[in-house]
């Protein structure tokens, strides 16, 4: 197989690639979207999966965990809400986000991110979590015990807390109070920190009773199925519930699973990990304390509505004494040094498909290169030319025989009309002149095909990586993870694969259908780049500019060897 043809593979491979990757996208099944449900859902059992029965028609409360003495296993607490009441809902605003947080349950309805701004309209904030409209995704909180009512997510808290703005603070606590029925009080603490999208939600229980309680406390997510977070039209990025452990690792946990109610999709009990619902660029995620044991659960709610949370037993809370259940909440956008800080495997959730391996050390050289030039555009073109330069002898080599088969095409047509009725005869005196000339017609396509894995792996880095969301380069491109608006880019792409097709000739042999599908494949790739990020088509167009210059010297010096040959053989 000569080049052209291998180069026709490749290029058709590849457009098959992204091709399926859309009807994937396009074609995956979701469960029907409906109007969110409001907070009455069924809720999941002990073993994380299935919904547990409901007490008087109305908990949503996740049922005793294993590990609370004497509880059965799926029963509903007996202060189960059959109608949520109406509370306060009010803000709380920090550096880097806003928290609209209702008293009933203390739940947080609404995370609006301040850095980072929505995919439509850029005037607003991006919503990590929300409430309202056809949307659903909140985080929800509340403890239960054998015999003894305790707050829930539908508990009616009175707000403490007058102060609900962080301003030059480190720190800003509010806390909300609820009454123990039998005596006590459960009070529920938000501690929000400067310059950090973790907030430690603890809940502080104080036994008014005349025996000890053994409370279980939960955390859980609570969203609809809608796809957020500007996902890519040309590849699926997953949105879903995910656990992770240090055991078993990263467990993506599909809609549509738990739609069909399967079982074991993640693990149950673990003495680490976390438990996350992840959208494109974003993650909510809550991270109990490592060395804890806990039990993880997901499940199907009524409606088009998903739970993914986490539970464990508080320790005994002997009467007159106060207990705490304390849980980090994540609710940010998905930057790697943040996740990574924010608890182990917790980077995982950027999804870089099953090109991590080349994914990630790709954006590793693209961040260090933002901290010299401050500029993801930049940091793209000096990524190129890196690559380039680690492959320059490949290139120069590759380039040597391209050259040479151009200066002697000559030779070459000469053969073909010689031995045209003869093709074992041509391939011979092809062979031969290859090898009198150093000519290896195989040698462009090593370039090439280097150039694919790249290419993959920086189109998902401009993808999944929420640093070049919204990242600007010069003048008209506003945004590298998005396509050029104007097609400039990809136009000028266009240009400079003309102009390389120039500098390398069809190879000998090549049929004229051949020549004209390489003669046009620049437009369609280039057709193909309208709707591929700015920043992907930059890289492209760099490389093409940077291979044009080194073929264009490549090929003067040989013409200057084969004149200074020619002129030793006329003396």
């Amino acid at each position: 197989m000569d080049f052209q043809r291998l180069l026709l593979v490749v290029i058709f491979s590849m457009s098959g690639l992204f091709l399926f990757q859309a009807w994937q996208k396009e074609n995956n099944p979701t469960p029907p979207a409906q109007v969110a449900a409001k907070d009455t859902k069924a809720a999941p059992a002990a073993n994380g999966t299935a919904p547990a029965a409901k007490a008087n028609g109305s908990s949503d409360v996740p049922g005793a965990a294993s590990t609370a003495p004497a509880a059965a296993s799926g029963a509903a607490p007996a202060n189960a809400v059959a109608t949520p009441a109406v509370g306060e809902v009010f803000t709380v605003e920090t550096d880097l986000a806003s928290y609209r947080i209702n008293t009933v349950g203390g739940v947080i309805e609404e995370v609006a991110l301040s850095k980072h701004r929505d995919g439509a309209d850029k005037s607003k904030p991006y919503l990590t979590m929300m409430k309202g409209g056809d949307r659903l995704h909140v985080a929800q909180t509340g403890l239960f015990a054998q015999g003894v009512e305790l707050p829930n997510h539908n508990t009616v808290y009175t707000k403490v807390s007058t102060n609900t703005k962080m301003g030059t603070s480190d720190t800003l606590e509010v806390r909300l109070s609820a009454p123990i029925a039998g005596g006590g009080k459960n009070d529920l603490v938000y501690t929000f920190k400067r310059g950090s999208y973790i907030v430690d939600v603890t809940h502080e229980i104080t036994n008014g009773g005349a025996a000890p309680i053994t409370p279980t406390a939960y955390f859980h997510l609570h969203r609809d199925s809608k796809v957020t977070g500007g996902s890519n039209a040309m590849i699926g990025i997953f949105t879903g519930p995910a656990v992770y452990t240090e055991k078993e690792k990263y467990k993506k946990v599909s809609f549509s699973d738990l739609e069909k109610k399967k079982t074991n999709l993640h693990p149950a009990d673990a003495t680490d990990g976390w438990v996350a619902m992840v959208e494109h660029y974003f993650v909510n995620a809550w991270l109990p304390k490592q060395g804890d044991k806990r039990e993880f659960y997901t499940s199907k709610q009524d409606g088009d509505a998903y739970r993914a949370g986490v539970k464990f037993a508080v320790p005994a809370i002997a009467p007159g004494a106060t207990g705490k259940a304390t849980m980090p909440l994540f609710a940010g956008p998905q930057e790697q040094e943040l996740l990574k800080a924010a608890a182990p495997g917790l980077d995982i959730v950027v999804d870089y498909g099953i090109f991590s391996f080349a994914a990630k050390p790709m954006f590793w050289l693209l961040s260090w290169f933002h901290g010299l030039v401050m500029n993801w555009g930049w940091a793209i073109v000096l990524l190129t030319i890196l690559i380039k330069a680690a492959f320059y002898p490949l290139n120069a080599a590759a380039g040597r025989s391209m050259g040479k088969m151009k200066l002697f095409a000559p030779k070459m047509k000469e053969l073909q009309e010689r031995y045209a009725g003869d093709r074992v005869k041509l391939n011979q005196a092809m062979m031969e002149l290859y090898k009198k000339e150093k000519i290896n017609p195989m040698g462009g396509c090593l370039p090439i095909l280097i150039q694919i894995p790249v290419f993959i792996a920086l189109y998902w880095v401009l993808i999944a990586a929420v640093e070049l969301r919204h990242a600007p380069w010069v003048l008209w491109i506003k945004d590298l993870s998005a396509p050029d608006p104007w097609f400039i880019l990809p136009l000028i792409y266009m240009a400079t694969a003309f102009a390389q097709a120039k500098l390398q000739p069809p190879a000998p042999g090549m049929d004229p259908i051949q020549q004209k599908v390489l003669m046009y494949m620049p437009v369609a790739f280039g057709v193909m780049f309208f709707f591929f990020p700015a920043g992907l088509v930059l890289y492209w167009t760099v490389s093409n500019i940077l291979q044009i210059a080194q073929q264009w010297q490549i090929n003067k010096m040989l013409e200057k060897e084969q004149a200074a040959a020619q002129a030793l053989l006329k003396r």
